[in-house]
């Protein structure tokens, strides 16, 4: 008898609902909310507002397409952390009170968890064999986790300030470039030469990343330019969208092929927004050549926070009755 779950994700400033049966998708519904641009960043308060407007909608469209009444639910799936608490708050408020009008049980789930497991997610694509390594890279995340199992998780690397996501943001913002960011430094890096420039980067031991250094090698570059030539970031802004993006790509890359030769693991996959990034693909997949790595990377859709991978986690918890009481409340950070 097939599972039906309903699942939501309001971890930050996207709102979504999705229904899974089993393990495939029958609807994936996101709403963006626009109104953060003109402040070049998530307000906290302005997202939570809007989940609120956008979180009904997006359920009944997204059962609508799969063309399921609510009675035919097995359960229903939420992100419970980690994120912001007022988005946490709208979409665990409603996922109590939907599961309980229905007496269907709650399945909460670990949004860095559902990005890495989206793999698992079936869209006639082989899926990762255990144990393999995942490069979880986002606006708020960068970690390499050594996946044992869908529930064996182990975190062998994470950066000790910013994440990957901030940075091409915050490397954005200094180009004028609109929010969010990193699309757009992706758009126009294919258009420079990313040997033009180069900038300093931080030498961490082991897994582990930073990106705070790179962001103020780039703001100090850019300052000394600017003062020789006010012009200099109009005419150059391809090169150093370029330049900056190799930065980055460089860095996670490094990082991923000294996991993969100490661990003897071949099996790689990346996930989290950033993993949509063209260079980061492109980089993977020549190293897969070159290393004879199995590699795994998740659709566009799937890359940007979404609830079909909060479903497939739902789903897995449910065939083990992996259920969540109702007094569960959000954590903001990191529980994996």
């Amino acid at each position: 008898m097939s599972v039906y779950i309903l699942a939501i994700e309001s971890s930050c400033d996207d709102t979504s609902a999705a229904v899974l049966q089993d393990n495939r998708v029958l609807a994936n519904v996101i709403s963006n909310q626009h109104v953060h641009a003109q402040y070049g960043g998530v307000v906290p308060e302005l997202a939570s507002r809007a989940h609120q407007q956008n979180i009904i909608p997006v359920v009944h469209a997204a059962l609508t397409q799969a063309n399921i009444k609510k009675e035919q639910l097995s359960a229903m799936a939420f992100t419970r952390g980690p994120g912001l608490l007022g988005s946490l708050l709208v979409g665990i408020s409603f996922a109590k009170s939907f599961a309980y009008a229905l007496n269907i049980p709650l399945i909460e789930v670990d949004h860095l968890q559902a990005h890495i497991l989206s793999h698992f997610i079936d869209r006639d694509m082989p899926f990762p064999k255990f144990p393999f390594l995942c490069l979880c890279v986002s606006g708020g995340h960068t970690q390499i986790v050594k996946v044992n199992d869908y529930f064996d998780m182990q975190i062998i690397g994470n950066t000790i300030d910013d994440a990957a996501g901030e940075a091409f943001d915050k490397a954005a913002k200094i180009l004028n470039l609109p929010y969010p960011g990193g699309p757009i430094v992706d758009k126009l890096a294919k258009e420079g030469n990313a040997d033009a420039f180069s900038f300093n980067q931080a030498h961490v031991t082991g897994y582990d990343y930073s990106f705070s250094g790179l962001k103020t090698s780039f703001l100090y570059f850019l300052r000394d330019r600017l003062k020789e030539n006010p012009n200099f970031m109009e005419e150059n802004k391809n090169d150093l969208c370029a330049a900056i993006q190799k930065a980055i790509v460089y860095s996670l890359i490094t990082k991923l092929i000294k996991a993969s030769k100490d661990f003897g693991i071949k099996e790689i996959a990346i996930a989290g927004g950033v993993s949509a990034n063209s260079q980061l693909q492109q980089t993977l997949k020549e190293l897969a050549e070159k290393y004879n790595w199995n590699i795994y990377i998740p659709s566009l859709q799937l890359s940007t926070d979404n609830a079909a991978m909060i479903g497939i986690v739902g789903y897995l918890k449910y065939i083990k009755h992996q259920f969540s009481d109702i007094s569960a409340i959000p954590y903001t950070r990191q529980k994996l």
